[in-house]
Order: C-alpha cells, then sequence, then structure tokens
C-alpha cells in the first residue's frame, strides 16, 4: 500500500532542518526495520514562491504567494510503501520523535494518507454498489 505523507508547520520553521535530523532521517528510510520503503520525498518551497490556481464561480485564476493568511503549510513530503496503515502511522510518530529529539522547539504534524491506484478505485467503486459498509472508529 502506497501511502504520502504531508508534513505541516508554521512557516517560521520553513528552510534546512537541522543536519542531525537529516542523517536520522535518511538512516530511518534505509533501516528495514522501519517496515516501509520511500519512494519518493522532498522539501517544499516557501509560501513566498508558490502559486495557487484556483477554480471558483466558473473562473480560473492564479495567485502568487506569499498568503498573509496561511498559519501552516506543507513543508515536505514522503511517498512511501507500506503493508499497512498502522505500519505508515507507527512511521509517521517515530519520524515526529526524530523532529523532536533533533530540532527542539518545532511544531508541526505529519499527515497520513493512502495513496490510491485506478485499480483501488474501481474496487472501491464495485464494492460500493454490492453492499455498504460502515466504520467507526474510537
Amino acid at each position: 500500500m502506497r501511502f504520502m505523507m504531508l508534513l505541516k508547520h508554521a512557516e517560521k520553521f520553513s528552510g534546512p532542518p537541522p543536519k542531525e535530523l537529516l542523517k536520522a532521517v535518511e538512516e530511518l528510510s534505509q533501516d528495514p526495520k522501519n517496515g516501509g520503503t520511500v519512494l519518493s520525498s522532498g522539501g517544499l518551497a516557501p509560501m513566498a514562491a508558490t502559486t495557487r490556481v484556483r477554480l471558483s464561480q466558473g473562473k480560473v485564476t492564479a495567485t502568487d504567494g506569499p498568503f498573509p493568511e496561511t498559519k501552516e503549510f506543507i513543508g515536505g513530503y514522503a511517498v512511501l510503501e507500506f503493508g499497512s496503515k498502522e505500519a505508515a502511522v507507527d512511521a509517521a510518530v517515530h519520524y515526529m520523535d526524530l523532529h523532536r529529539k533533533y530540532w527542539p522547539g518545532w511544531e508541526g504534524e505529519t499527515e497520513v494518507r493512502q495513496i490510491f491506484s485506478p485499480e483501488d478505485l474501481a474496487h472501491d467503486c464495485h464494492r460500493s454498489e454490492s453492499k455498504p459498509e460502515s466504520i467507526s472508529r474510537k
């Protein structure tokens, strides 16, 4: 299963992270015990270098940053492959622990989202046509 992890934080934390953190993240991505395979990853440019393209009320507009209303932004991403969502979440928790350890004062979150292929979407369509499912989480 493929997952995208989006690293969100305040823009005041943009820029290169501490070298110790980069080294620890690299070691994590190469450790077979983490259960995941990194397919792609990278940091993203600050909001000042961003352009938003929006469709609203039938019109498409492009607006260059910075965007003063932005309180947090996506500063980086990773696409990884795991055997389960639980393994992906465990890896994200470990990743946040590395931030706590090597970047004191840093605050943010990692959003873990499964990536669906066309086959996954076709499978979900067939499943929903045959029998609706409900999922509850506590």
